[in-house]
């Protein structure tokens, strides 16, 4: 007689493991989860605003703001007691039913961005695919590519995820490598380079060019200020569909609504500034619910999104009612709050005490950035642990951030930051690039 899995084993009564100690969560991270993450050594067990606590009750400032995810702040109390509210009425009914907040939340969103219309999902990288399912699908019955021949354009050393789509047209080795056969239909053009996009789009089959307006995961990589707009007419001329990736750079956090907005100031969507290079496709996520609830949202005008019918792409979770709410009330927050304004104050200062470090200390080599999404560069190999061991110390000295490719430190503070505490922080930095000066 074969023994089943639990006669094997003693049995338990499965209890909830209470965390003591940092080594302890780390240890029970090592044994029983993946190892899909390098992440600092710390814990942390509590967050309000612009800080956080770890296990033990150490207090540390919040310089990556979960990538972007938290542009209100740790535990907003108003999204917070939104989220309560819808939590104890109606949390999900899937879509085989209306609800009575997604149709709100839809005309909010819309409204709040200048677009006829919204398809609500859940991830970053489940928006990114929605958005790449609806540019096929437009090209095929708007455009008249024969089907299964359209094609995509995008920037080398992107990131808009990690699905297997994605990795597909993916610059990162570690997330290609092993995840083979991939998905034919991209095509990798330099990024900040209108010119190899202008070559590439003189293939017909070409449906869309999909590109983040600042490039945050490549280390800030900021692109010319002209990029965008000549991006967008270059795509028009050629009935090309125009795609911006604001997961990461919307909602504030490049000190403007939008990155795509350019220099506007206003807090809500609006077509009056010149600067403003309206997408055909916006991809949403992150930020759009204040670190709350996944949320994400691909936004287009009728002529492309209406190429979506029942039955042509869908989620379970996707425009669930307390996904919603948590959402309207997330953005208005950031028009309440005016977080795009402080945003691009604060940022200006950032930079400035920055680029003092930059000129005085030989290890740093540059800054970078726009609003409060910002990089500084240090001046060692990107295969050296330098940019990780000065997190490290950051840590020690109670500041969080993360290094990306190496040898660049990303820093991305809530926007709800004041300016006294910005140069707390700031303090903070310039000791601990003192420590490692050569």
């Amino acid at each position: 007689m074969v023994k089943s899995a639990l006669t094997e084993h003693k049995i338990t009564n499965f209890m909830m493991e209470t965390i003591n100690s940092s080594k302890q969560a780390i240890a029970l991270e090592d044994k029983y989860g993946a190892h899909n993450y390098h992440p600092l050594p710390v814990v942390l067990a509590k967050g309000e605003g612009v800080y956080l606590w770890d296990v033990e009750g150490k207090k540390y400032y919040d310089f990556l703001s979960a990538y972007s995810a938290v542009n209100q702040g740790h535990c907003h109390p108003r999204i917070k007691d939104a989220l309560i509210e819808q939590a104890s009425t109606l949390t999900l009914t899937s879509r085989a039913f209306y609800n009575d907040v997604l149709g709100p939340f839809e005309k909010y969103i819309t409204e709040y961005f200048g677009f006829d219309k919204v398809l609500p999902m859940n991830t970053g990288a489940e928006a990114v695919e929605t958005a790449i399912k609806i540019a096929r699908k437009w090209g095929y019955e708007k455009k008249g590519v024969a089907e299964g021949q359209a094609k995509i354009i995008v920037a080398e050393q992107n990131f808009h995820g990690r699905t297997s789509t994605i990795i597909s047209f993916s610059s990162d080795a570690n997330a290609r490598k092993n995840f083979g056969p991939y998905m034919v239909g991209f095509e990798r053009i330099p990024y900040d380079n209108v010119a190899a996009l202008e070559k590439a789009l003189e293939n017909p089959t070409v449906v869309a060019f999909l590109v983040e307006p600042i490039q945050g995961e490549a280390g800030v990589y900021t692109p010319a200020e002209d990029y965008l707009r000549q991006s967008a007419e270059a795509c028009r001329a050629k009935n090309v569909l125009f795609i911006a990736d604001e997961i990461q750079t919307g909602i504030a956090r490049t000190g403007s609504l939008l990155a795509v907005c350019g220099n506007c100031t206003c807090e809500r969507h609006c077509e009056r500034q010149a600067s403003y290079t309206k997408p055909d496709i916006l991809i949403l996520g992150k930020a759009i619910s204040g670190g709350f609830y996944p949320v994400s949202a691909v936004l287009a005008d009728d002529p492309i999104m209406d190429v979506i019918k029942p039955g042509t792409h869908g989620s379970t979770f996707g425009g669930n009612p307390l996904g919603a709410k948590v959402a309207m009330t997330a953005l208005e927050v950031v028009r309440d709050e005016q977080l795009a304004l402080n945003a691009r104050k604060l940022g200006k200062i950032f930079r400035e005490r920055m680029q003092l470090l930059v000129d005085k200390y030989s290890i740093l080599k540059l800054v970078r950035g726009k609003g409060l999404l910002n990089a500084v560069v240090v001046n060692d190999s990107p295969d050296s642990s330098t940019a990780w061991d000065m997190c490290v110390k950051l840590a020690e000295n109670g500041l969080l951030a993360k290094p990306t490719h190496g040898n660049i430190i990303r820093f991305a503070p809530p926007l709800v930051m004041t300016e006294e505490q910005l140069h707390d922080c700031c303090d903070i930095i310039e000791r601990v690039v003192k420590e490692f000066e050569k």
